[in-house]
């Protein structure tokens, strides 16, 4: 899907007419990034919107302990960085190419006319910020008040949905996991063991597979009994 195509399903643009639609397909600054290449860093001055024209761009929270991934962003999804709206403010996180990928970006000073002329634009867009937040408000609930292993137990039920009762490739690591519930890979590994003790889960180096989802729901708090 190109460029324009995209724009045009995305409700912060579909109040733009055509010429302006056209204008902003010319205007984007387009960029490619490889698997694991960093698009801003964590306190850079990055003042740009962007859309998601192909792949994954994660958003990373980083510490000297652990990372946290609270949102993957995926094709036709928009994101900024905190300066597009706040001058000199640096980014709360850093941007990470999860697979190749490829976006196309905008400045504020060339967004900033069209959301002063667009109401609809400009609604959209703080709809957006809204959801996001309400999102962020969900994820920093868990970390509240759920444990580590309902985290652990809620993310392997939404990414491995598919393999109760059948092997599927392993395809997050460690680190990737601790980073999606908040937490060190240590953690993950013992309570991974744990659980297939338990008998909740079968893994190895290559595959996984939920065997007992019943066992591994109640552990994510889904059903009670």
């Amino acid at each position: 899907m190109n460029l324009n195509e995209l724009l045009s399903q995305n409700l912060i643009f579909t109040g733009l007419n055509s010429q302006e639609k056209d204008d902003l397909v010319k205007s984007a600054i387009t960029r490619e990034y490889q698997k694991g290449a960093w698009i801003s860093h964590y306190g850079d001055v990055w003042p740009y919107l962007f859309v998601v024209e192909r792949g994954i761009v994660t958003p990373i929270k980083e510490s000297s302990e652990r990372s946290l991934i609270v949102v993957e962003l995926d094709e036709g999804e928009v994101f900024w960085g905190l300066s597009f709206f706040l001058e000199d403010a640096p980014m709360p996180v850093a941007l990470v190419a999860k697979e190749t990928c490829r976006i196309s970006m905008w400045s504020h000073d060339h967004i900033k006319p069209l959301l002063l002329k667009n109401g609809q634009m400009s609604w959209e867009l703080t709809r957006l910020m809204v959801r996001r937040m309400q999102y962020a408000s969900e994820i920093l609930d868990e970390f509240a008040f759920q444990p580590v292993t309902g985290r652990l137990a809620r993310l392997l039920l939404e990414h491995f949905g598919d393999a109760v009762g059948d092997y599927v490739s392993r395809d997050m690591t460690l680190d990737e996991m601790a980073a999606h519930i908040g937490t060190t890979r240590e953690m993950v590994c013992r309570q991974l063991y744990k659980f297939a003790d338990e008998g909740a889960i079968q893994i190895n180096r290559t595959e996984f597979m939920i065997s007992d989802q019943a066992r591994l729901e109640k552990i994510a708090g889904k059903i009670v009994g």
